[in-house]
């Protein structure tokens, strides 16, 4: 499993609303509302690289109030 933290930038005053709709996502195993220059931070797991990236663009970039989002493929050193 390719695992996966997903920053997301939303639209004022959606982070709450974003982080619920996300977490319920497929795919998706926890979504916070956090502060600083992110307001969401996703745990994301799928089984390829190329299933993560549909992840991201065709299920959380679509949730409403999502602005931008940075994803940080896990790596193990």
């Amino acid at each position: 499993m390719i695992e996966a933290y997903v920053l997301v930038q939303t639209q004022v005053g959606t982070a709450a609303h974003v982080a619920g709709a996300v977490s319920a996502t497929p795919g998706v195993l926890r979504a916070k509302a956090v502060t600083g220059p992110y307001d969401v931070i996703v745990q994301a797991e799928s089984p390829t690289i190329d299933d993560l990236g549909r992840l991201v663009v065709a299920r959380i970039q679509r949730v409403e109030g999502v602005y931008r989002t940075l994803t940080c493929p896990v790596v193990e050193l």
